[in-house]
């Protein structure tokens, strides 16, 4: 189970975003909208084109934007958005309730869905140190693993980002680790994505369906 007072930082600090900025591109720390619609896209490369109904957890939904890039795709699905930050799921309730969607900060309640994606989660280092944080983002794809069916996907900042642009709060990952972790203990359907213009990557992760 991943470390509940990283859970209560993390909440803070995007509660902060929320309250500044509003539900917007930057609400959720993103630097523009155009970016946070490139991040969705690379996401939701793990929901094969022309499936049916399927059911789809956002983890770390923030205020629940995916929501339009889903619709926009014409398929039913069934949504479930999660979030550290109770301020965040009150915005995404308002914005984006009722039509079966659902919302909740308790990630007990949460249960299996044939998607899982999860944008921006793996990120906000803040003071925790880097070896506590990286124990905490494998514990975090466990738990992605065990919430999805058929497959899950997250983004992270890249250890190849320009040196003078890194933050000292934030995690860069070294997509290779996360790679070889991925494929060694999820699936040998494994895609990163490290192609799209921003400072991050995009891990697929595709499992077999009986």
């Amino acid at each position: 189970m991943v470390d509940r007072s990283i859970r209560e930082r993390v909440a803070d600090y995007y509660a902060e975003k929320v309250r500044r900025h509003g539900p917007t591109a930057r609400g959720v720390d993103w630097s523009s909208p155009e970016s946070q619609r490139v991040r969705f896209d690379q996401l939701l490369g793990i929901v094969p084109p022309g499936s049916a109904e399927y059911s789809i957890l956002d983890y770390g939904c923030g205020y629940g934007a995916i929501i339009e890039v889903l619709a926009e795709h014409g398929r039913p699905f069934r949504y479930v958005g999660y979030d550290v930050s109770d301020e965040m799921v009150g915005v995404a309730k308002r914005l984006h309730g009722g039509d079966g969607r659902e919302f909740t900060t308790s990630v007990e309640a949460l249960v299996p869905a044939d998607y899982v994606v999860a944008s921006g989660i793996l990120n906000v280092r803040l003071e925790t140190s880097e070896d506590v944080w990286k124990d905490h983002v494998l514990q975090t794809l466990g738990e992605l693993d065990r919430l999805s069916r058929g497959g899950f996907a997250f983004n992270a900042l890249t250890s190849y980002s320009d040196p003078e642009r890194m933050r000292d709060d934030l995690f860069y990952a070294d997509p290779s680790w996360l790679f070889d972790h991925c494929k060694r203990t999820y699936s040998g359907q494994v895609a990163l994505l490290h192609d799209y213009g921003l400072y991050e990557f995009t891990m697929l992760v595709r499992k077999h369906v009986e």
